[in-house]
């Protein structure tokens, strides 16, 4: 079975990560390691990229890191990459009011994983969306902005949904979906 180091402090997060790569015909286990690495101000991509750098010196090896946007379509994009400071600052009633006064509610959550095979490896991104609307919060509000994305199509945010159909359709899964093909192909 392959293994890969996932840099993340989120215990929620690393549960999903863990759910979505244990699943299928070619497994992937994942070790995970907490380190405090500053975020740089930039586009999910540069984040990711920066993050992933600095996360593969500090281990000295291979890793996998993990930027999540929730954009807005009324706000070009926004809050984007600042997601988890909006989220904190404002909560999930916040979250619904910088959409006040705009006709759409559309939005698309965005996740970028990026993998480096080690120190001085320039880092290859992995990118999954899922387009949805932003809605009054629903469901338990325990994970991050799950309560006001609602993937469009579903009828239910993710907070509602049981984690096996959130897990098969999320952005993250999209994303790791990518990875988990790219670790497969190197190690075939």
């Amino acid at each position: 079975m392959m293994r890969v180091v996932f840099v993340t402090g989120n215990a929620k997060k690393l549960n999903e990560v863990k759910a979505i790569l244990a699943d299928g015909p070619n497994p992937i286990e994942i070790d995970s390691q907490a380190l405090d690495i500053d975020e740089i101000q930039g586009n999910t991509q540069e984040v990711a990229k920066a993050k992933c750098r600095r996360a593969a010196e500090l281990l000295d090896g291979p890793c996998i890191t993990e930027d999540t946007a929730l954009c807005y379509e009324a706000l070009n994009g926004l809050p984007g990459p600042f997601i988890k400071y909006f989220l904190a600052d404002i909560g999930h009633e916040g979250l619904n009011n910088l959409l006040v006064g705009f006709p759409s509610k559309n939005a698309w959550a965005l996740c970028t994983f990026a993998y480096s095979a080690g120190p001085g490896s320039e880092p290859i991104l992995f990118e999954g969306r899922t387009d949805g609307k932003i809605v009054p919060a629903r469901g338990p509000p325990g994970f991050g902005w799950d309560a006001v994305f609602e993937p469009n199509g579903t009828g239910l945010t993710y907070a509602e949904m049981p984690p096996e159909q959130k897990n098969k359709l999320s952005h993250r899964y999209r994303a790791l979906e990518k990875l988990r093909q790219y670790l497969q192909s190197q190690n075939s």
